[in-house]
């Protein structure tokens, strides 16, 4: 089902950037299986946590170094003990396999979506 129509003012509030995840632990208390991320946007925004459902596909120290696209500007949400400060991006099938989104190439973390 494709959502209703927004306007290029309402996408241009929302600040996507590349990061680099920098460290991923067990996130055992989460309601689905997920791992904590820590990820690395750069000097501007700095290190940000997301909790992120991707377990299926990835192994934790498959995630180490890899860049991926997330939101940075949403409100922080408290996941059980855990503050999740950023969204990171991915394709979710239909048996909830998460596919994350990343740049083709290596690029500065913390640049922008365009």
């Amino acid at each position: 089902m494709i959502k209703e129509e927004i306007t290029w003012q309402d996408f241009e509030k929302i600040d996507i950037r590349v990061g680099t995840i920098l460290e991923v632990n067990d996130f055992p208390e989460a309601r689905n299986p997920a791992y904590q991320l820590h990820i690395d946007f750069g000097a501007e925004i700095g290190i940000k946590k997301s909790s992120a459902q991707i377990t299926k596909r990835y192994q934790k120290e498959a995630l180490i170094g890899k860049q991926i696209i997330a939101v940075v500007n949403f409100p922080k949400k408290q996941i059980g003990k855990f503050m999740s400060e950023c969204l990171v991006l991915g394709i979710v099938g239909d048996d909830k396999d998460v596919v994350l989104l990343s740049p083709n190439f290596k690029v500065e973390n913390g640049l922008r979506m365009a």
